[in-house]
């Protein structure tokens, strides 16, 4: 075979003249040079491998390895050893070398065998009867996270959990387990994935009134105990104890839709449209509110499935009339929230409504053939707004029995003309600034996205995402209501707020009469100071009587 090979591609001989000579087919033989070709280590010749021969930190331990290992020591220690004596070697290489040695591997040793070192450490389990009020001094790195007590004791977030009779346990009441959920989600991480690395932190469990973090076993489980109608309550008793207060005036609210996606296959989960992936895709729809005015989530819903939709706006309704005794008076939403039919049943009820409608062939053709004597320009009375004279053309339609505005808009920054269908009676001026106020919506929920992790779907279960929504209801209406302390935060989104003023470690000192919460020197903690949280302490029911005192 390696002479033939020779023949042929070193003295150049054709393929059929060297077969016949070696014996080989025409054929056989082409197959011969195409494997010889192809092959990287041809077993004709033995080359050495490239780079050094000899392993000198290896050859020079041998002898300790050897030795070490008839003792019966693990890798690890003998890579200590050699490690005490100036050697290099890994525990990686250190087997290595004994496996070339013919050594076959340890059989795996009791806990109790091994030698003392370092260990991992085994947390308690969170138990609220546990958590030792024993006078005491520690770090937390969620010193921030206090920031939020004051709001939190004033409107009775266990107030909240008894109302709803939200699940618990006697190690984990209801109370504690909604304050441990509300926290994470306070604190900007994933309930479910990234909570175990804060299990440890002995400020953030304080902060719930338990001695340990509940692990994400748990929380994975207990979201899954609160069923929808559970949920319902929990929002209709936060709305109760926000009752009176000016964090959310109700004069009108901003709805859309929000599709929450999810990489699996689940026979519950169905197909939406996913705009940040511009396609449909396996995900959990849900129903957003805000209110404008405070600008905080003040509804939610990811019990929907297909076809219950366009219905939801009403259930918003009931939801609201429940809660505060009235309807809505103002909404603005996209086209694609509702239908015509259901914008009748708006305008029967007396709710005044603003919407986006699609573009069809007939409107655009219709727009095309209007002649320029038809427009007229308005002023928009926002000075930071590049397009500030419209074009606008108005006309009355009739859709499902009811008379409406219809409003056709142009130059306002857009290509294709925007059509407006509303049934309020202010100027088109004031209707066009309103409905582009809209787009608070859509920046709240990119916020929401990014920092409370809307989109991280942790199960399959719709029932989940539902309390998920109901904790970012409650935990957006919280940063509004601290933004609105701190001087220049009142516009500014969570993510701002948790990266400049929540996010400080601090020093915790518990004492028979109160527990100091003592701030780590940041560049913006004289904004927290001049905010007044710092001037006088909270007493904090689940706390056993202490008073909480914030410091820098």
């Amino acid at each position: 075979m390696y002479e033939a090979l020779r023949c042929y591609f070193v003295q150049g001989q054709t393929s059929r003249k060297v077969a016949k000579a070696f014996g080989y087919t025409p054929g056989s033989f082409r197959v011969l040079c195409h494997q010889f070709r192809r092959d990287p280590d041809p077993q004709f010749f033995v080359s050495p491998r490239p780079g050094p021969h000899r392993q000198p930190n290896k050859d020079a331990a041998r002898e300790l390895i050897e030795q070490m290992r008839k003792q019966n020591h693990s890798v690890y220690e003998i890579s200590h050893a050699l490690k005490q004596r100036g050697g290099r070697l890994s525990p990686t290489a250190v087997g290595e070398v004994l496996k070339e040695m013919g050594f076959a591997a340890l059989p795996r040793r009791l806990d109790e065998e091994r030698q003392p070192g370092p260990q991992p450490t085994v947390e308690p389990v969170a138990d609220a009867r546990a958590l030792s009020w024993s006078p005491r001094s520690f770090p937390t790195r969620c010193g921030g996270l206090f920031l939020f007590m004051p709001d939190l004791v004033g409107l009775g977030i266990d107030t909240v959990a008894r109302k709803a009779k939200l699940p618990g346990s006697q190690m984990i009441p209801a109370t504690h387990a909604l304050r441990a959920a509300l926290a994470l989600k306070l604190w900007s991480i994933e309930r479910k994935s990234h909570v175990m690395a804060l299990v440890a932190d002995e400020g953030l469990a304080l902060f719930c009134g338990l001695n340990r973090m509940p692990r994400k076993s748990y929380l994975s489980e207990y979201s899954c105990r609160v069923n929808h109608a559970t949920t319902t309550k929990v929002l209709a008793a936060w709305h109760g104890q926000l009752h009176g207060s000016d964090m959310l005036p109700g004069r009108s609210f901003d709805l859309d839709f929000h599709s929450v996606p999810y990489y699996g296959e689940h026979p519950v989960v169905e197909r939406h449209y996913v705009s940040a992936r511009s396609r449909r895709q396996p995900s959990v729809l849900v129903f957003l509110a805000q209110d404008a005015d405070g600008r905080a989530f003040c509804y939610s819903n990811a019990d929907l499935r297909k076809g219950e939709e366009a219905d939801e706006v009403l259930a918003f309704i009931a939801f609201w009339k429940k809660v505060r005794g009235e309807a809505p008076r103002h909404l603005v939403f996209d086209s694609r929230l509702t239908t015509y039919k259901n914008l009748a049943r708006l305008d029967e009820q007396g709710i005044t409504f603003i919407t986006l409608r699609r573009r069809s062939p007939r409107i655009l053709k219709e727009v095309q053939q209007l002649p320029a004597s038809a427009w007229r320009r308005v002023r928009l009375d926002v000075p930071t707004r590049k397009y500030r004279t419209p074009r606008v053309y108005e006309q009355k339609v009739r859709l499902e029995g009811r008379t409406f505005r219809q409003l056709y808009i142009l130059d306002l920054g857009h290509e294709e003309p925007t059509i407006l269908l509303t049934n309020e009676r202010r100027t088109a001026a004031r209707i066009i600034t309103r409905y582009a106020q809209r787009m608070l919506i859509e920046n709240a929920i990119s916020d929401s996205v990014r920092f409370f992790h809307m989109d991280a779907l942790s199960s399959a279960v719709g029932l989940k995402v539902d309390f998920d929504m109901a904790l970012l209801v409650i935990a957006s209406g919280l940063y509004r209501l601290l933004a609105g302390r701190m001087r220049g935060y009142a516009d500014s989104q969570a993510r701002q707020i948790f990266r400049d003023l929540i996010d400080m470690p601090a020093d915790v000192t518990i004492t028979d009469r109160e527990v100091v919460v003592r701030f780590h020197r940041r560049a913006h903690l004289p904004i927290v100071a001049a905010s007044g949280l710092l001037d006088k302490p909270v007493k904090v029911p689940w706390f056993k009587g202490r008073l909480l005192r914030m410091t820098m």
